[in-house]
């Protein structure tokens, strides 16, 4: 990870800053999840359960008076760095306000935007960025994937949902799934699927310039920076997927297109952001869902003994959770 960081985040961050983390001990870029960069507030790490804040010699401070302040000149510096000088070329990303690196790094941006009506229209004058570092771990799902393989001969799986709050592995966990789903697992006796992937986000596959940056299996297609409702269907159209499988639902439209989905007959494999079962079916749009009994597996993360932690795994016939031993999975 830190070789990462050092050859794929170093080289597009201003000079000031660059100088500034060659200097953090290695041992807080090993757990670095995300740099936050606000003009004129202190330059902060978050790490797996806390933050760092640096001071202008890589120092950690809890003195906010000793930490560098990122300046506006190193925020545009490091936007054209990543942009390759050719910020306005990339006009959809400053709409979505967020773009991937080389290794499937993503970057958000906050700032001034300019909106028609109710759309966004650009994002300029930017006020911050969060690098968040792509968490590509081989084998996180080696946990779950018993979970949601189908236990009898058929060589298919579980409708399966991923719960869990922010920043909890979901999207890591994912990412492994679409890879094993895609790759199969003969210790298992499971050939593997033809896996769809609607990338929304471009998290899960981590694509730059039309290259998918992170291994997601042998047999699958994946759809970068496409809606999920219509991704789905267009897969479903065009690629004959067996398995779906998405970021974050939540939108009518999402629920609309799994439904459509699950009734082509093709599995789905998918997440939402929430704590809980209890919680997720309090909302509108996927009470409706859930109330269809689509999902046959739940799985619950958190970040207890760290990202990755399952805390439940539901089966949607129990009449009460089957509770997992309490394990870290990344």
């Amino acid at each position: 990870m830190i070789e990462r960081i050092k050859e794929e985040i170093f080289p597009v961050l201003a000079t000031t800053l660059r100088r500034i983390l060659r200097q953090v001990d290695t041992d807080i870029l090993s757990k670095t999840e995300e740099i936050r960069l606000r003009t004129d507030q202190p330059l902060i790490l978050n790490l797996h359960h806390k933050e760092a804040i640096i001071t202008k010699n890589g120092r950690i401070t809890k003195d906010f008076k000793r930490a560098y302040y990122t300046t506006k000149q190193d925020i545009e510096e490091t936007m054209n760095l990543m942009t390759q000088h050719s910020l306005y070329a990339l006009e959809e990303e400053l709409q979505q306000g967020y773009l991937t690196l080389a290794g499937g790094h993503r970057v958000g941006f906050v700032g001034q935007v300019v909106s028609d009506l109710d759309e966004i229209e650009l994002i300029k004058n930017f006020s911050g960025l969060n690098i968040r570092i792509s968490q590509e771990i081989i084998g996180a799902a080696d946990e779950v994937i018993g979970e949601v393989i189908s236990n009898d001969q058929s060589q298919s799986i579980y409708n399966t949902l991923i719960i869990s709050p922010p920043q909890c592995g979901k999207t890591t966990l994912l990412r492994d799934l679409i890879r094993q789903l895609s790759t199969g697992l003969p210790e298992q006796n499971f050939s593997g699927l033809k896996v769809g992937v609607v990338d929304e986000r471009g998290e899960l596959g981590g694509s730059y310039q039309g290259v998918v940056q992170n291994q997601l299996g042998i047999r699958t297609d994946l759809l970068a920076n496409c809606p999920k409702s219509q991704g789905m269907i267009l897969l479903i159209r065009a690629m004959s997927p067996e398995v779906i499988v998405t970021d974050e639902i939540g939108s009518r439209q999402d629920v609309q297109a799994i439904c459509e989905a699950v009734n082509a007959g093709v599995k789905i494999v998918t997440s939402v952001h929430g704590r809980d079962l209890k919680e997720i079916k309090q909302r509108p749009n996927l009470e409706k869902l859930l109330g269809q009994n689509f999902f046959k597996k739940f799985i619950i993360l958190s970040r207890r003994q760290g990202p990755g932690t399952v805390e439940e795994i539901i089966k949607a016939e129990d009449s009460k959770s089957r509770l997992t031993e309490k394990r870290k999975i990344l």
